[in-house]
């Protein structure tokens, strides 16, 4: 049966990313936007985008999660495709944290160690630290694996601005978890009938489902 990234595997990967709701140049000059989203992930194409920031900041945002759960749907196949042994909850949601940032798992040092049962495979993580601002996220990533230790909860998932022309210029706002999670699970599309107020209300509950999750 094939694994799924769990909810404290999302917010470990929506904070290392941030959430950018324009295009921007990340530290090697790919185009990026929202959620670590890159033209090799498939679909939208950032440099294709108006690179100005968007009038309205929090429907951009929206687009940007949505790009982001499709995204996370085409890496997390690629995790269960590449690793032929069980995994952990864990293990899985940091080889998805992994192939996410670098793409590398059918090709990893990492993936083959593991497959064929190293104990110390984790210690593979660390072959992929191009370019050097990565290194805290793969010892993070490394010690979730090893230990289960998820780094980040949600509570400060920065939302940054940009300057216009691909260039980050400081955090517009913060998320924090349950709604970074209510907004990756929308509610189902109501009847004609239903009343707005029970919208709210499903969202309302949606956050406080995820909040409970989080402490779980």
């Amino acid at each position: 049966m094939s694994m799924k990234t769990s909810d404290k595997g999302i917010l470990e990967i929506a904070e290392h990313e941030g959430v950018v709701p324009a295009p921007y140049r990340d530290s090697v000059g790919v185009w990026t936007f929202g959620i670590g989203h890159t033209a090799a992930a498939g679909g939208l194409d950032p440099r294709e985008m108006n690179s100005a920031m968007p009038a309205d900041v929090d429907a951009a945002v929206m687009r940007a999660i949505d790009v982001f759960r499709q995204d996370l749907t085409k890496y997390e196949a690629r995790v269960n495709a590449a690793i032929k042994v069980p995994l952990k909850q864990h293990e899985f949601d940091a080889l998805v944290s992994f192939d996410f940032n670098t793409g590398g798992i059918h090709r990893a040092q990492l993936t083959k160690a593991i497959n064929r049962g190293d104990k110390d495979a984790a210690r593979h993580f660390m072959g992929w630290l191009r370019p050097a601002e990565i290194y805290n996220r793969r010892k993070a990533e490394m010690r979730l694996f090893q230990t289960g230790d998820y780094d980040h909860n949600g509570d400060s998932i920065p939302v940054w601005r940009t300057d216009g022309k691909g260039n980050l210029k400081g955090i517009l706002r913060t998320m924090w978890g349950g709604e970074m999670l209510a907004l990756m699970r929308p509610p189902p599309a109501a009847e004609p009938d239903t009343p707005p107020a029970n919208w709210v209300a499903a969202i309302v509950k949606a956050i406080w489902v995820a909040i409970e999750r989080i402490k779980r």
